[in-house]
């Protein structure tokens, strides 16, 4: 914050007028109260000028490139870009496992109460409950299945979210899956899957960043917890807009992943933590997005009486950057 200005300095001898001259300022004093007045609107506009400054720095300046990008621009509402996403509905992938893999118990739909633009710029989420206690909510896939870094360059991949404040139970995630599982669904972990941002709602504080890779129980990668550190805000981080991200760096001699929230990394996962085939199974190709608000399951547990129906999860953007 730029301090309040309290004065210009002068360094001109001060002079006392006679005893007759005018009282209206002279004209060196009409010059110092214009320049006051300038230097006062300059503050302003370079204090707004770094707020811009900070709000890009993470989309886009520093020498990042966009690659791609959602805003979610639109009518209250509507569907998101059918251009951008696609929307997975049901309980599972036509033959891969039930209830996801994790023992969800939502179904996924494309109903506009579950998956909606909300016409302020954002996509909502909701997870919605009927009379039998049957949960409904939504799950959105990139259709682009190609985001990878090439060879010296870095990735950077990244959402501002507001998670839902629904308590045990929900389970909101911003991740994204390797491009070889597009209509196999099979052979996971090993296409690998990182997860961006995961949060219990039973743990609203906390966000988890996770590498998933190698062979399901097990392996180098410790299946199915995955290879995953966490970073705890110290509050809800339902309470307000936070930026969760991950870099892909193929920039230096040992390629690495690091994990961000709202710009402090706190998880770097390197290629040299596994072995050289798994990695390669892991990460030589491309990935896809993926947002989606689960309702129970084996990472955030069941859902309780406590539960709130209704919450929802909103995305203010998505995007992707390169350097």
């Amino acid at each position: 914050m730029t301090p309040p200005l309290t004065g210009i300095p002068n360094n001109t001898a001060s002079t006392s007028p006679p005893p007759d001259a005018p009282t209206r300022p002279g004209i060196a004093g009409l010059v110092r109260r214009r320049w006051v007045v300038l230097a006062a609107a300059l503050v302003v506009v370079l204090a707004a000028a770094g707020l811009v400054a900070t709000k890009l720095s993470s989309r886009g300046s520093s020498g990042w490139t966009s690659v791609w990008d959602d805003d979610f621009s639109g009518a209250d509402g509507t569907a998101p870009s059918a251009a951008n996403w696609s929307m997975s509905t049901g309980t599972s992938y036509p033959g891969g496992a039930a209830q996801w893999g994790t023992g969800e118990q939502e179904t996924y739909t494309s109903d506009p109460a579950n998956v909606a633009l909300d016409g302020n710029g954002h996509l909502r989420i909701t997870a919605a409950r009927d009379a039998a206690g049957g949960w409904t909510s939504a799950r959105l896939e990139s259709r682009r299945a190609d985001f990878q870094p090439a060879a010296g360059e870095q990735l950077r991949v990244e959402a501002r979210i507001r998670t839902p404040d629904g308590g045990a139970g929900y389970w909101p995630a911003f991740w994204m899956l390797g491009a070889p599982f597009r209509g196999v669904y099979t052979n996971w972990p090993g296409v690998g899957e990182i997860d961006i941002m995961e949060i219990s709602g039973a743990a609203p504080d906390t966000a988890h960043g996770t590498l998933h890779c190698g062979v399901n129980p097990g392996g180098p990668c410790a299946e199915t917890n995955g290879i995953s550190g966490k970073s705890s805000a110290g509050s809800a981080l339902s309470a307000g807009f936070h930026t969760y991200a991950v870099v892909w760096d193929r920039s230096q001699p040992t390629e690495e992943l690091r994990w961000y929230l709202d710009g402090q990394p706190y998880l770097t996962v390197r290629a040299g933590q596994v072995d050289a085939a798994t990695w390669a199974d892991a990460t030589q190709h491309g990935f896809f997005i993926l947002l989606n608000l689960a309702i129970g399951g084996s990472f955030p547990g069941p859902t309780d009486a406590t539960t709130k129906p209704s919450a929802s999860m909103l995305v203010d953007h998505v995007g992707v950057s390169r350097r």
